[in-house]
């Protein structure tokens, strides 16, 4: 179903227009500034509103959001806006806004505060707290009055909390502490601890294969029912299961599982036929009708599903999709200075002169617009590129949306593309040759192309967000190892310094969380930086390994190690193991939580395990794989009890017991006979291995690793030749790609010698 009607969107006009100004008018965040015009007496997340909320004996009220967020608009026009509302708010309570993106800690604390008291959560997300920062109400979005469904209005809601907090304010203090008890309690690994000191067992692994078998969606790919969201961390995982057994019957079940839902969704509207890129998720099951906004860290992980599949099947549809996403995101996403941009809104107005914006007005057509622009003829036929177009994306004259797919009547008569037939059956029915299809085809999209860029663009949100340029990094640096393009290392290489020089302190070796777009092509700072979160410093990290073996630059191994000294530092539970998502320091969060959750983007603590036995392996630092095995341990619970929950560390699970190929190749990055080292290696799926460059640059770096590497001679480090170790195994040293390729294609015979 979808969420809401197209004349409940829009979010705020620019701010010159309001005759209100609050304190958000200060910030940066793109969200926060949409609100800095609401008659609403908003605060950011900081002391300023604490300190008010004491002196003043009121309860907090905390809105969060994100600016690209389809109900965070609609809230805000029907309560934020409304001034007899604004009045209640601020007479009662001290009203503070949240930028999700910006404090995902703040969000995770209160996110789960209101999925344990109502069984669900999601954006705009409202909550009531104590003066202490203590949960005690909380919800989603909710209507101004008491009209849906026998759902108390907002209006109805903030009078009742006010008059409870003047008639019984010693019980709801202690309503909030005894939540927040139980609260923290339930979410406790420590329990598990002690029956945990040892990772799980690899039936894990194959209990959720089943789970995922049992919710899998043979006809149109996917898990579970509508509304479908692309899973990333679902695709890693089944690869990486496909990896271990390629000849097994769970193996072969898994691949097809990834592949088929990658091809389905790449056909289906979810995809941006267009413009590229994907969008958020899809309300059916068939991946047809989007929610359109386009998110920065679905399009880092998409990539690398994509590129996965590729490495896997040599299917050019794979890498095609991947360079798709790259495409668009180089072109829309990215800033003239390297870093990527957060998100691209759902909402646009549908022309110039419209007053209201609508969802995907910015990507759908009706089929007359279709004709009028294409009616050019495709040489020496009788068809136009129209007819071509509507035929393969499923255009239809009176719109081809499910009604039911559309309450509110927003994509009436509307068509969001999708293919449904095959180039050669299209090209068949048309009566054309296949080739002059494909052609007329790609000339029907560009056309359309020009004319939606003609139309009045979504909102974007233009900050910056570490962990989300983090997962991008590792996007195209994936795609210069497997596309072999030497364009995705620089983009790659420059959104790394980008967020080396914008979002990093080189004397605290810290990270910040976000820096956000200025004026005249510059980079902006608030004037107190966001701290890093745990997801900044485990992405970026996973990131700039990637970048390394895409680069084989030095500087991003010496980068990654200081970034996890740093995490260890500041976010390592010394006592149970694991990290802990924000610093001991923050007194604003009232509950230090660990993830244990693989969702939209994976769990920090999953992709931290993975880092954690990459580094270990390149530096010969056991402590760094004690840690890893903590981590393991400390979710063994969680990941016996229920697999799917977690599948990226299931990854981690299955790097830990692998047979772990560690591959040097020695000699300069820029030769040839390294090269062709390199393209033999990344032209295989080889999920659980390290892969170093060897020569003098590196020598002092990775000297540990180095000596351990009995074979080679350290004198000749300028020539190129490989090794390949499983475990204490290491083959003898290869002369030629053609050796390499034995190896990596079969086990080290066990004659070979010990390194």
């Amino acid at each position: 179903m979808r969420m809401a009607s197209s004349s409940e969107t829009g979010g705020s006009q620019p701010t010159e227009e309001k005759k209100f100004k609050n304190k958000l008018c200060l910030e940066k965040s793109p969200y926060l500034l949409q609100h800095a015009a609401n008659p609403v007496e908003w605060y950011p997340w900081g002391q300023e509103a604490f300190q008010r909320a004491l002196e003043e004996d009121k309860m907090i009220f905390l809105s969060v959001g994100y600016s690209t967020c389809h109900w965070c608009h609609v809230m805000e026009r029907e309560s934020f806006e409304n001034e007899e509302i604004a009045k209640v708010m601020n007479e009662s309570f001290v009203n503070i806004k949240v930028d999700r993106e910006e404090r995902p800690d703040v969000d995770k604390v209160y996110m789960t505060f209101v999925q344990s008291t109502t069984g669900g959560g999601g954006w705009p997300m409202s909550v009531w707290l104590t003066p202490d920062l203590k949960p005690i109400l909380g919800g989603t979005y909710f209507p101004p009055d008491d009209r849906y469904y026998g759902q108390p209005g907002f209006k109805t809601i903030v009078t009742h909390i006010a008059q409870q907090w003047q008639v019984n304010r010693v019980k709801v203090m202690e309503q909030g502490s005894r939540i927040l008890e139980i609260i923290t309690q339930s979410m406790s690994l420590k329990a598990f601890s002690e029956s945990g000191k040892m990772p799980p067992s690899m039936d894990c692994i194959k209990n959720c294969f089943l789970e995922l078998l049992h919710t899998y969606d043979k006809e149109y790919g996917g898990f579970g029912s509508a509304p479908k969201f692309p899973q990333p961390v679902i695709f890693n995982f089944l690869f990486r299961m496909y990896s271990t057994d390629p000849e097994s019957k769970d193996g072969k079940e898994a691949l097809e599982m990834a592949l088929h839902t990658l091809k389905t969704m790449a056909r289906g509207g979810i995809h941006d036929h267009i413009a590229k890129g994907f969008h958020r998720y899809s309300t059916d099951q068939f991946w047809h009708v989007p929610h359109f906004e386009k998110m920065l860290y679905d399009q880092g992980q998409l990539a690398v599903a994509y590129l996965d599949a590729y490495q896997i099947t040599k299917d050019k549809f794979f890498s095609d999709v991947a360079s798709d996403i790259l495409e668009y995101v180089s072109r829309d996403l990215r800033d003239v200075n390297g870093g990527f941009y957060s998100a691209e809104d759902a909402d646009s107005l549908p022309s110039e002169s419209s007053e209201r914006k609508k969802e995907g007005a910015f990507c759908v057509w009706i089929e007359s617009e279709i004709r009028e622009h294409l009616s050019e003829m495709v040489p020496n036929t009788k068809v136009t590129l129209a007819d071509v177009i509507c035929k393969y994306f499923h255009v239809l004259p009176e719109g081809n949306v499910d009604p039911y797919q559309d309450p509110h009547h927003e994509l009436k008569e509307k068509n969001v593309l999708i293919v449904k037939e095959e180039e050669e059956e299209c090209a068949k029915s048309l009566e054309l040759d296949v080739d002059v299809f494909r052609e007329a085809l790609l000339k029907g999209k560009e056309k359309l192309f020009e004319i939606r860029q003609q139309r009045p663009r979504p909102h974007m949100d233009d900050k910056f967000v570490t962990s989300w340029n983090g997962l991008m990094i590792s996007g195209f640096a994936r795609a210069a190892q497997v596309l072999q393009d030497p364009k995705y290392a620089e983009i790659a290489m420059k959104a790394a310094q980008f967020v080396h020089k914008h979002l990093y302190n080189a004397e605290s070796n810290c990270l910040l969380r976000s820096a956000y777009k200025g004026s005249n092509s510059t980079v902006a700072q608030i004037l107190s930086p966001i701290p890093g979160v745990l997801e900044d410093y485990t992405f970026l990290v996973r990131g700039v390994l990637d970048l390394y073996e895409a680069t084989y630059d030095p500087w991003c191994l010496e980068w990654a190690s200081k970034l996890q000294t740093t995490q260890d530092c500041l976010f390592w539970d010394a006592l149970d193991g694991g990290y802990y998502n924000s610093v001991s320091t923050d007194t604003s969060i009232v509950l230090r939580l660990k993830e244990d959750q693989d969702g939209a983007e994976p769990n920090p603590n999953s992709v931290a395990a993975t880092n954690l036995l990459r580094l270990s392996n390149i530096f010969v630092d056991l402590s760094l794989q004690d840690k890893a095995v903590k981590i393991l341990s400390l979710f063994s619970h969680r990941m016996t009890m229920l697999p799917m929950a977690l599948p990226e560390m299931l990854c981690a699970l299955m790097f830990y017991n692998s047979k772990l190929k560690q591959i040097v190749i020695t000699g300069t990055p820029e030769s040839e006979s390294t090269q062709e080292f390199l393209r033999k290696i990344h032209c295989h799926y080889l999920p659980f291995k390290v892969l170093l460059l060897a020569n003098e640059n590196s020598a002092k770096l990775l000297s540990e690793r180095l000596k351990s590497l009995e074979h080679l001679d350290h004198s000749k480090l300028a020539d190129s030749v490989a090794l390949v170790c499983e475990r204490q195994s290491c083959s003898l040293p290869l002369m030629t790609p053609e050796d390499l390729e034995k190896c990596l294609v079969s086990p080290l015979s066990k004659e070979e010698p010990a390194s």
